[in-house]
């Protein structure tokens, strides 16, 4: 039931309504909020494109069509891991708005490499399609999912930025856990490799008309505070802060890694 904190001892239950999450002290408040504004920031990213791509009408050739079948792949994957390895809610609910951008954008590309070159569908634009139908399958077969409740526990605050000697027994992962890990690593391969193509057609072009960068300097915003939103939040009970980690390295990984390659397409 809502504001029920019988297993969130001291918790807030504003957080609880909304979220189902579990708020004890300044760490998992703190959490909450960056990944609020995180979220916030994903949201705004698209729409700078959307305008530019409506605005220059090369969509079509500013962006690769393989950073974005590989960002949606990511996305994709990212999503059914999500769910699976019963991540953060604020995971899932990004990964959730992730896909959805992302089809609104392959769609856009598609419209514009139809209007400019005519009928003559590519392999790569057929491809495109196949992804769009399958990430609108897989987004309404998992938006209705629900999450799992964990048992009561002691509350054990942290810092994952700071040093403990001593950390405690470490939660195996179940089955469905350790299939959601490893279909997070692969969206974090993916989310990586997705940043190559759209390098390279920026060096072949010689030229950045037609991309905006209010998606990217967007995406680093919200790549940076969602990392951090996760390495700030608590661990359940009995769970150590090493094990934490190891549980959302996937994702730390596709959020922190990519950075490094989004200030390479900055730069």
């Amino acid at each position: 039931p809502l504001g029920n904190l019988s297993e969130c001892p001291n918790g807030s239950r504003w957080i609880m309504d909304v979220f189902h999450e579990c708020a004890q002290d300044g760490w998992d408040i703190s959490s909450i909020i960056l990944g609020l504004v995180s979220i916030f920031c994903f949201a705004a990213a698209s729409f700078p494109q959307f305008y530019q791509a409506c605005k220059t009408g090369i969509m079509d050739r500013a962006l690769s069509i393989y950073f974005l079948l590989g960002w949606l792949g990511g996305d994709l994957l990212n999503l059914i891991g999500s769910f699976l390895a019963d991540q953060l809610p604020l995971q899932v609910y990004t990964a959730i708005y992730y896909v959805l951008a992302d089809l609104v954008m392959l769609s856009l590309y598609c419209y514009y490499r139809v209007k400019n070159r005519g009928r003559r569908f590519t392999a790569p634009v057929n491809a495109a399609f196949v992804f769009l139908s399958m990430g609108m399958v897989s987004t309404l077969s998992l938006v209705g999912s629900g999450a799992t409740t964990e048992g009561p526990g002691t509350f054990r605050g942290r810092s994952l930025l700071s040093v403990h000697m001593d950390d405690p027994g470490s939660k195996p992962f179940t089955r469905s856990e350790i299939i959601g890990f490893t279909i997070g690593s692969v969206s974090s391969v993916l989310y990586l490799c997705s940043r190559l193509p759209q390098i390279h057609t920026n060096y072949k072009r010689k030229s950045t008309t037609g991309i905006s960068y209010s998606l990217f300097a967007l995406v680093m915003l919200g790549n940076s505070l969602y990392g951090l939103s996760v390495l700030l939040k608590n661990p359940e009970p009995g769970q150590g802060e090493g094990d934490y980690v190891l549980h959302h390295l996937p994702w730390l990984v596709g959020s922190l890694g990519v950075l490094s390659l989004d200030i390479l397409i900055s730069f």
